[in-house]
């Protein structure tokens, strides 16, 4: 049980531990990232477990998910790490003739708060934790209480590999949760819903600490399916992508909006995806995951009720097991409820429009709060470029779903009720520093200049050289 006071002198000791200066070196870093590396390799078989207890994932999926993602997210850190930190040299310019030499050094914050989810307990811990660690920083993870397994899995990894006054992690539910968020922290990354978000940003706010927000979307992710896409390759992608994690996932397809010129050959598709890939019965299936909770699986069933008489496919669910199967509504409208949330469940409402009024669709869509994903299929890619470059997301893919977190070297992360901040790579450990300017001044031919007087012809003369420099 962790109380304020414990939590207390968990800072304490990692605010000493960071002023002591040894984080700020660039191999010493390195070190610990490969340390952090080879934890999760040494228990790999235990996280595999925990995903099983916990979520009810399959070998294949945990390992593709939660740990294969890890390591090549800490390899980047590792070989990337001693460009990034180098300090940056720039020219000072004229107007601060005769410092001619400016430095920008990438600082690290100090003392950092990670709030992890449940959807990928590692994935979503260890990332922000290799940024953390890269950037040199310590760190107080505090985990999801709805994955106890994978909680203590991660609390044997970080204390065998680091001392609490490095890296430590904190169990417990929400009111754990404040506790952390009521201590002064140098910086906050949350990862989860954007009505904690908010609470989160609202704490921060009592001590001017800057967030990281990675969140879901508050209207969920759409997906775009033209009349001239290949039906049958959209179809494998997205059955794929809605069963991964039972589609608790904050990149994943909340909707879809087929050109009602096809949506009967879509939905048709997507049914025999779904079934070659899953088999006849999800539910029954073992590599199929679960929902995280009772609450969870009710508010999916729950839902799902208020659209029977239009599921096409699916709509059952086995409460003892808390799984439901994928289940696809047809048809929806725009305004309607389902659309205009977050799902994270495996329910897929299809939204049927007409092909020639796509522009309409995508206003609707910019319209709403902006999603962290969007997802198009179609074979004119001069449109959905066009798309891509002009609607507000956080980051998508054409004719294709998910892949884009995976690029390497490329930044991941929402914007407006999606988050705020990105990681990954280079943008990870940009996200786990400070940029300091310090200018290197000299000590002689400084010109007066910037000095009094300002009047006279002094001053004339004075103002004509900063008018003829400064433009």
């Amino acid at each position: 049980m962790w109380s304020e006071e414990r939590i207390q002198e968990v800072i304490r000791r990692q605010n000493t531990f960071f002023r002591s200066g040894k984080t700020l070196d660039t191999a010493w870093r390195i070190r610990r990232l490969k340390r952090l590396r080879q934890a999760v390799c040494d228990h790999e078989n235990e996280i595999l477990a925990a995903l099983r207890k916990d979520l009810g994932r399959a070998e294949a999926e945990g390992y593709f998910c939660d740990i294969g993602t890890v390591i090549l997210e800490i390899n980047e850190m590792i070989a990337g790490l001693p460009r990034w930190s180098r300090p940056e040299t720039h020219a000072s310019g004229i107007v601060c003739f005769p410092s001619t030499t400016t430095k920008v050094y990438k600082m690290p914050y100090g003392t950092v708060l990670l709030i992890s989810p449940f959807n990928f307990p590692f994935t979503l811990t260890l990332g922000p934790l290799a940024a953390a660690i890269a950037g040199g920083n310590t760190a107080v993870i505090k985990t999801s209480s709805k994955t106890p397994a994978c909680t203590a899995v991660l609390q044997k990894l970080i204390a065998e590999a680091f001392p609490e006054k490095y890296i430590a992690v904190i169990d417990g539910g929400h009111d754990t949760a404040d506790l952390c968020l009521k201590q002064r922290f140098d910086k906050i990354f949350y990862t989860g819903s954007p009505r904690i978000g908010k609470h989160v940003m609202a704490c921060a706010s009592e001590h001017l600490t800057p967030v990281a927000l990675e969140l879901g979307g508050e209207t969920g992710n759409w997906c775009v399916i033209r009349k001239d896409a290949d039906i049958r390759d959209a179809a494998r992608k997205i059955a794929f992508f809605k069963m991964c994690n039972s589609g608790q996932i904050c990149i994943n397809i909340n909707q879809v909006a087929v050109a009602e010129e096809i949506a009967d050959q879509f939905i048709d598709a997507l049914k025999k995806e779904i079934t070659r890939q899953i088999g006849t019965d999800p539910v029954k299936n073992d590599e199929y995951p679960r929902l995280i909770t009772e609450a969870a699986w009710k508010k999916c069933a729950d839902e799902a009720d208020l659209y029977r008489s239009r599921i096409v496919f699916g709509g059952y669910g086995d409460p003892s097991q808390l799984k439901y199967a994928p289940t696809l509504i047809y048809p929806v409208g725009t305004d309607e409820d389902i659309v205009r949330h977050e799902l994270f469940n495996p329910l897929l409402p299809i939204v049927p429009y007409k092909d020639r009024e796509v522009g309409q669709l995508l206003s609707v869509i910019a319209g709403r709060e902006h999603g962290l994903a969007l997802y198009l299929f179609t074979k004119d890619l001069r449109w959905a470029k066009q798309v891509m470059s002009t609607q507000q997301y956080g980051g998508g893919c054409i004719n294709e779903v998910c892949l884009h977190m995976m690029v390497k070297g490329v930044p991941f992360g929402g914007t407006g009720h999606s988050g705020m901040g990105v990681y990954h790579g280079k943008w990870g450990f940009m996200e786990f520093t400070h940029p300091s300017t310090v200018l290197i001044g000299r000590t002689f031919g400084n010109l007066p200049l910037r000095e009094h007087p300002y009047g006279g012809a002094a001053g004339a003369i004075k103002q004509k050289i900063i008018r003829l420099v400064e433009r």
